[in-house]
This record gives structure tokens, C-alpha cells and sequence, in this order.
């Protein structure tokens, strides 16, 4: 690309670099990892405003983090899983019209408002809150409402699963998971996402697409997909404890682990036993998983495993050990490909 630099008085190349840059959010210096426009030839800037925005939004997801507050997405799930508005949802938590509209595009919520969203977040929170406050709603928007909750809390073959999964899988948000709490569901529909789109998948080239979908999503929004930790294993990086993750799933009617015998070899392949659920995986997830699945479309057991063996995460970590989403930088998948 070629631009008009001031400082040159010509038309020069432009180049993308890295740097670290200060922003505030909400009166709070936050360091955040920047993509500037520059003179290939004196280093001047140029002005780019789709590269400040994105910078400003990767500024307000380091702010996110270290606040731990939801992100703009995972309010909106919690909206929608209810059926409401966003005008009707402010309005149901005697919040300003506009709210929820200026969370969900990116403004960052104040602790009090993240605090009763995250409480929300599950259905028998939402029958205590309605049963001990106040709210806008008439007998028959209170009755649908009501009903909404009953099925969120019955529709669940990943319930049990969660349960067991909290006390497996149940460490506080860090960068060993990707600064979120594990989430079983989110976990289950990868691997179904991942299982429908190629058939007799084998587990161990799930394992590495599962590890490659999480670290691209933290790379590129500042926290994993899943919250699953991974650990160094001769055959690549792996979630941990995931044989007892597959036994869950096994138990819970979601997928299971088919084995094949080949020329005395066994083959492991991934089985799904029912449909990718919807409404738990967001777009952005979505996306990830299907550009991960394109890169490795082409890649067998072997060649998925070796390739993972180059990441840094790996090369910089022994047997057992988490490899640490600070690696998640160090990734450079083609981006053709990605």
C-alpha cells in the first residue's frame, strides 16, 4: 500500500507494525497491543481508522479482564436466552432504555450492573429475582417468562455434565484457561461442531483443533472460548483430564469415542450423538471454529500433531505441563488459511 507521507513529502510504502500503547478506559491507563500504519521510510504515522478502532477495542478487552465484567456478547446471550429486547430487557431490570444497546456495542457496564447480569446468567437465578423484586411485566409476560426458565433449566442433557465439570474443571479465570471459568456446554459444542463437519473424526486431530480454536478466539478477544486448560503430551498439546471430559460427554448422550481396528492398528474416532445445540456458541466462536476447520481440513492425525509440535507453547513447555495462553500470541497461522 502506498500513501502520502508529510514527513517524506512523497508517496512512500506503508508497513503494519506492532507496539505497546497506552489508552484510558474509564480513567484507568490500560496497555494494549496496537497495529499501526507507517511510513516504511521515516517511521511516520499514518492515520488509520480501522486499526484505532481495533486497537481501542483490544484497550477495552484488557480493561474487561482485569475487571473480570462480561464482554458485549456474553450479555447478549444472557439477554436473548430470555426472550427479551433490548429495550425490554433494561427495562425489566429498571435500567435506562438504551443500556443493554450500548453494552452489547461495546461501552463498558459498571460493576453493579455486571454483578446482577452474571447472577442472571443462570435460569434458577432469574426465578429468585423474579420472585424478589419488583418488575415490569404483566401475568402473562411474567408466566412466559417463567416458562422460559423451566425449559433452560430442564433443556439440559450437559446439566449433570455441568455439575461434575465444576468440581473436575472448576479453577477461577486465569491465563492457564484463558481468564474464564470452564465451560462444559461451550466444550461440548465444539466437539460436536467439529464431529458433524468430518466424519470418523479422530480424537486425536480433535484434541488439537479443540487447542488451536481456543488459542486464536484468546489471541483475537482477549479470552478463550472454552475456558479449557491444555497440557503438553507426546501427541501435542491436549485439554487436560480429557478422558474424563469424553466419559462425561459419553454419559451424557453428547459424543462418544469409537474404536477401529486397521491392519492391527487401533483407530479412535469421534462420534457424535446429537445435534450441535443452538444458541451456545456466538457467532464470533462460530467463526473461529469454522476458519480452524478449514485451515486443518486437509490434515491427518499425524500432520495435525507434528504441526503443533512447532507452536512455542509447546516447544517452551515439558510433559504435563499447562501450556500457558500467553503463548496464544506466538500462533501465526496463515492467515489465508485462518
Amino acid at each position: 500500500m502506498r500513501k502520502y507521507c508529510e514527513e517524506c513529502g512523497r508517496e512512500v510504502d506503508a508497513k503494519i507494525i506492532s507496539r505497546k500503547e497506552i489508552y484510558e478506559v474509564c480513567g484507568e491507563p490500560i496497555e494494549a497491543e496496537a497495529q499501526v500504519m507507517v511510513c516504511a521510510e521515516c517511521g511516520e504515522d499514518f492515520f488509520c481508522e480501522e486499526l484505532d478502532s481495533a486497537t481501542l477495542l483490544s484497550a477495552y478487552n484488557e480493561y474487561r479482564r482485569k475487571h473480570k465484567l462480561l464482554f458485549p456478547d456474553e450479555i447478549k446471550k444472557i439477554r436473548e436466552q430470555y426472550g427479551f429486547s433490548q429495550r425490554s430487557f433494561a427495562r425489566f431490570l429498571n435500567w435506562g432504555d438504551k443500556t443493554i444497546h450500548r453494552y452489547e456495542n461495546g461501552a463498558i457496564q459498571d460493576k453493579a450492573h455486571n454483578s446482577l447480569l452474571l447472577f442472571l446468567r443462570e435460569p434458577g437465578n432469574m426465578r429468585t429475582y423474579l420472585a424478589e423484586n419488583e418488575v415490569m411485566l404483566d401475568d402473562k409476560q411474567r408466566a412466559k417468562l417463567l416458562e422460559t426458565v423451566w425449559e433452560l433449566e430442564q433443556d439440559s442433557g450437559y446439566h449433570a455434565g455441568k455439575r461434575i465439570a465444576s468440581l473436575f474443571f472448576g479453577e477461577r479465570p486465569s491465563i492457564e484457561n484463558g481468564f474464564k471459568p470452564f465451560d462444559y456446554e461451550k466444550f461440548c459444542a465444539m466437539v460436536l461442531f467439529f464431529a458433524r463437519k468430518s466424519a470418523g473424526l479422530p480424537k486425536v486431530k480433535l484434541l488439537k483443533l479443540l487447542n488451536y480454536s481456543d488459542m486464536i478466539f484468546y489471541q483475537e478477544n482477549g479470552t478463550s472460548m472454552s475456558g479449557t486448560r491444555y497440557v503438553h503430551l507426546p501427541y501435542g498439546p491436549v485439554p487436560k483430564n480429557y478422558d474424563i471430559l469424553f466419559g462425561m460427554m459419553t454419559a451424557d448422550g453428547i459424543a462418544h469415542i469409537e474404536v477401529e481396528f486397521d491392519n492391527g492398528y487401533e483407530k479412535h474416532q469421534v462420534i457424535p450423538d446429537c445435534e450441535t445445540p443452538e444458541g451456545v456458541l456466538l457467532e464470533s466462536e462460530l467463526a473461529v471454529l469454522e476458519r480452524i476447520y478449514e485451515k486443518f481440513a486437509d490434515f491427518g492425525s499425524a500432520e495435525i500433531s507434528a504441526y503443533s509440535h512447532k507452536e512455542k507453547g509447546y516447544m517452551l513447555t515439558k510433559q504435563g505441563e499447562i501450556i500457558s495462553y500467553s503463548y496464544a500470541k506466538d500462533i501465526q497461522l496463515d492467515k489465508k488459511g485462518i
